[in-house]
């Protein structure tokens, strides 16, 4: 029986079924949302990893990496990080003049101390005069490329901003709001809310609302938008060593069901073939391998595979080396069970690392300055 869900549109691309990879510094990078959307027949929707606008502006040579697509990616999606609108608003320009991406996203979710203590990612949704002043310049240079933006419900409990910034978003001609039903101080710690994407839906109705949080399986997904009415899902660390997690995504909105469960052997085939791309990506096999290493634990997550092998493919820098290595594995153990459950960064240490006063007053926006923008990106 197939699962009746409606399109969602990101201005004029439908996404069907209703998936986006959330961007992820230094994972979703092209060779990542290659695997993706290989696994997914090409269906979804695959942002790339977060983009800087001061550095792009700059033509910063890693960033100017990081914005090229694959001939194949369609929409091209980018993710922009600013926290000065004028900046914002000249790389908005320079990827619509240059045609550089299909659809732009907007980051105010990170949370990590060098972005959040320079009043960015999910810090300056608390600022909402900035905010409001970053999201016109966006839309207005966009032109017909559709705008969305990616936030946290605010930085605490007791300093939640997602509300009113939904309404902002929905004021300045935004497309969509993706949430994550955490605040910048639970980081990935504790359990997402759910119930704050349900509110958020009922109070920004004109536009769609994408989930965010604690979606690792395809049932979770499906779970998500029964109970909280959002139009579409985003996922993050569920796919991390899990590419095939978006054809489970594609089985599950289209009723078959049919969920993967690979073997080793299968698994080991898809980390070679990552490593692989990485290497064509960057220019260099070996630089492409050491890139790897960071995702070796999340593909071998629940098999049986010993730690001074685990240390063994966690430093190889050759594909020669990986194989090597791959080869003295059981390559015939089956999917291991709990393997689908949470994967990732977990912690929360509920402190938020915040620029001096930043929390006296959220329309006081003197704090901010353009020594604010990251110069550099990926996170």
């Amino acid at each position: 029986m197939t699962t009746a869900l409606p399109m969602l549109s990101i201005g004029p691309h439908s996404v069907q079924p209703p998936v986006v990879l959330a961007p992820m510094a230094g994972i979703t990078n092209a060779p990542f949302r290659t695997l993706c959307r290989e696994f997914s027949g090409g269906k979804g929707l695959f942002v790339s990893e977060m983009i800087t606008t001061r550095a792009l502006v700059e033509r910063n040579e890693k960033t100017m990496q990081l914005v090229h697509f694959d001939a194949t990616e369609t929409p091209r999606s980018i993710q922009l990080y600013g926290v000065d609108p004028v900046t914002v608003g000249k790389a908005v320009r320079m990827i619509v003049d240059e045609d550089l991406a299909d659809h732009i996203d907007l980051n105010f979710g990170c949370p990590v101390p060098k972005v959040t203590r320079k009043g960015g990612g999910s810090a300056l949704p608390y600022k909402r005069p900035l905010l409001r002043a970053i999201l016109n310049e966006a839309v207005s240079n966009a032109g017909e490329l559709p705008v969305t933006m990616k936030m946290r419900k605010g930085i605490n409990d007791d300093h939640l901003t997602y509300l009113d910034a939904g309404r902002i978003a929905v004021e300045e001609g935004v497309t969509a709001i993706a949430l994550h039903g955490r605040t910048a101080a639970q980081h990935y710690g504790g359990t997402a809310d759910w119930d704050a994407i349900a509110r958020l839906k009922e109070h920004v109705p004109e536009i769609p609302v994408l989930g965010n949080g604690d979606i690792w399986s395809a049932d979770d997904a499906l779970r998500m938008m029964r109970e909280t009415g959002c139009d579409g899902v985003v996922v993050g660390r569920g796919c991390l060593g899990r590419p095939w997690l978006f054809g489970d995504l594609v089985a599950g909105f289209e009723g078959t069901g049919a969920y993967a469960a690979p073997t080793l052997r299968e698994v080991a085939a898809v980390m070679r073939r990552h490593a692989e791309l990485l290497g064509e990506w960057i220019g260099d096999e070996a630089r492409g391998v050491i890139d790897f290493r960071k995702h070796v634990a999340w593909y071998l997550k629940g098999f049986s595979v010993g730690s001074e092998m685990r240390k063994k493919l966690a430093i190889s820098s050759s594909l020669d080396e990986m194989d090597a290595h791959l080869s003295e594995l059981n390559l015939d153990q089956a999917w291991p069970v709990g393997a689908d459950g949470p994967r990732g960064r977990s912690s929360g240490n509920g402190r938020v690392v915040l620029p001096d006063g930043w929390l006296k007053d959220p329309y006081d926006c003197s704090a901010v300055s353009a020594e604010a923008e990251l110069d550099t990106s990926g996170g």
